[in-house]
C-alpha cells in the first residue's frame, strides 16, 4: 500500500497542525485560538468559536487565502478600562494584519480581497467571556475601513461553531454546535484569554517609564 505524502505547508506555518481528511479527500488545517493560516494549495481550512470571531480572507483570482481566530480582551479583566481597549485594539488589529498581509505576500491584491466572517457568540451569562458583541464591532469595522468586501457572516446568536474554509475557491462549510458545547468552548477561551492579559502584562513590565 502506497503511503500518502502530504504536501508541505506554507513557509512559516510548519507548526499548525494538518491531516488528511479522507472525507473530503483534501488535507485539512487547524488553526486554534490566536492562530492563523495561509495556504494557495487546494485544501481547507478548519477552526471552531464561540466568542471567538474567525475572519476567512481571499483573493479569488489568484486561489490565495486564509483564516484566522481571534477574541479581544473585555472591560471585566482589567479595572483599567482605556488601557485595555488600547491593548485590544492592537491585539485585534495585528490579528487582522497578519493574515492580509501575508496575503498579499504571497501574491494577492488588496483591491481584489473578500471576506466571509464567523462567530461571536454569546456565551453564558455572568461570565467574563461575554465578547462575542465586541468582536463582531471590531471585524466589521476593520474590514470597512479596509474595503474588503464581506460576502457572507453567520454572527452572534447561542451556537459555538464549526467553520471549514476552502481559500481557493472561497467555499464556506458552516455547521452551528448544539448550545449544550458552550462550556467546552467557555474553557478553551478561557485559558486562550489569560494567554492575552499575560502578554499583555509581561509586555508593559518590560516598558521602563522615565
Amino acid at each position: 500500500m502506497t503511503e500518502l505524502v502530504i504536501s508541505s505547508p506554507t513557509k512559516g506555518f510548519e507548526g499548525i497542525p494538518r491531516k488528511w481528511d479522507a472525507k473530503r479527500n483534501k488535507v485539512v488545517a487547524r488553526v486554534d485560538p490566536g492562530e492563523f493560516y495561509i495556504t494557495t494549495q487546494d485544501e481547507y481550512v478548519f477552526t471552531r468559536l464561540g466568542s471567538c470571531v474567525a475572519a476567512c480572507i481571499w483573493d479569488p483570482m489568484m486561489g490565495i487565502g486564509g483564516l484566522n481566530h481571534f477574541l479581544l480582551p473585555e472591560r471585566e479583566l482589567n479595572e483599567d478600562w482605556h488601557e485595555l481597549m488600547s491593548f485590544s485594539c492592537r491585539y485585534g488589529n495585528f490579528a487582522m494584519e497578519q493574515l492580509i498581509n501575508g496575503i498579499l505576500t504571497l501574491g494577492g491584491q488588496k483591491k481584489r480581497l473578500r471576506a466571509k466572517i464567523f462567530g461571536g457568540a454569546q456565551m453564558s451569562k455572568g461570565t467574563v467571556l461575554n465578547v462575542g458583541k465586541s468582536n463582531i464591532e471590531f471585524v466589521k469595522s476593520y474590514l470597512h475601513m479596509e474595503e474588503i468586501e464581506v460576502e457572507v457572516e453567520d454572527l452572534g446568536g447561542p451556537w459555538p461553531r464549526k467553520v471549514l474554509f476552502h481559500p481557493n475557491s472561497g467555499k464556506v462549510l458552516l455547521k452551528r454546535l448544539p448550545v449544550s458545547g458552550i462550556i467546552q468552548m467557555e474553557k478553551e477561551e478561557s485559558v486562550y484569554l489569560k494567554g492575552i492579559i499575560k502578554e499583555q502584562t509581561e509586555t508593559e513590565s518590560k516598558v521602563e517609564l522615565f
